[in-house]
């Protein structure tokens, strides 16, 4: 609290991402789940209209949308799953990245203003599925204990130092992986807008509400601040997609890999 101010402000925190239903006793139907069944739909609109008029000579429509699938085909699964097999995992991963960049930067749309996995439950479905996914592609190409073999006892470790890295390699590789994968998706979407609502809500605050011009002055910086604050916002947003779908193709191809 700054001396001499009202202590009327009350600043964002978690209690701010607890929003009302949309639709009065519709519990479920909040802002996360509009935001993401919009995102849906802006994915299969845009995917739809660049391939539907598919030419040689490619329309800008087509021409982004081969650009964003070529990015997520090779940039992303090629790359990081690295074997023939990374064609059948793209269709996962390019819906995935698109779901999530689109969810996180609707943190920074006007009107909207709200990344959908500042909610935790949602930075966790997204991680169970990618756990599922992965450790079901390495079960079907090795066998459950050929893949638990492969995912807990690296190759070329000595017998005896195996009782140690079995537990190791299992917390590690098995638990937590879609831990790590939540949290650091939840954490930053949830930080980030938090840290925003502060700069916004506290400028506002001092320049409209504190009665100082002193305060007024700090206002106006804190509003500044607070723009710099919502470009960063905007690189982290696209940033933590692109690490979500990059670990999970990692972890993929580790699965389906011949050697740990």
């Amino acid at each position: 609290m700054i001396a001499g101010v009202s202590t009327e402000f009350t600043p964002p925190g978690p209690e701010s991402f607890n929003l009302p239903p949309i639709i009065p006793g519709v519990d479920w139907f909040t802002k996360p789940v509009l935001v993401a069944a919009l995102s849906v739909v802006v994915i299969v609109w845009f995917f739809w209209g660049a391939s539907r008029k598919a030419a040689v000579v490619p329309s800008k429509l087509q021409f982004t949308g081969e650009l964003a699938y070529n990015f997520v085909r090779n940039s992303i699964a090629r790359d990081a799953i690295g074997s023939q097999e990374y064609m059948k995992y793209v269709p996962y991963l390019c819906g995935l990245f698109f779901f999530m960049l689109l969810n996180n930067l609707a943190g920074s749309i006007p009107l909207i203003q709200f990344p959908t996995f500042s909610h935790a439950g949602w930075a966790y479905v997204a991680a169970v599925m990618s756990w599922v996914i992965y450790n079901f592609v390495g079960i079907r190409k090795h066998g459950a204990w050929g893949y638990f073999k492969h995912q807990t006892m690296p190759a070329g470790v000595p017998v005896w130092l195996m009782p140690l890295m079995i537990p190791i390699e299992f917390i590690s590789n098995i638990l937590v992986r879609p831990i790590s994968l939540s949290l650091r998706l939840f954490a930053n979407m949830f930080a980030g807008h938090i840290l925003l609502g502060v700069f916004v809500l506290g400028g506002e605050y001092l320049v409209f509400e504190s009665g100082k011009v002193f305060y007024a002055g700090v206002g106006i910086v804190t509003f500044l601040m607070g723009f710099a604050i919502a470009g960063l916002e905007v690189f982290v947003q696209a940033i933590q997609a692109y690490i979500f779908v990059v670990l999970t193709a990692q972890y993929i191809g580790s699965a389906i890999a011949e050697d740990h």
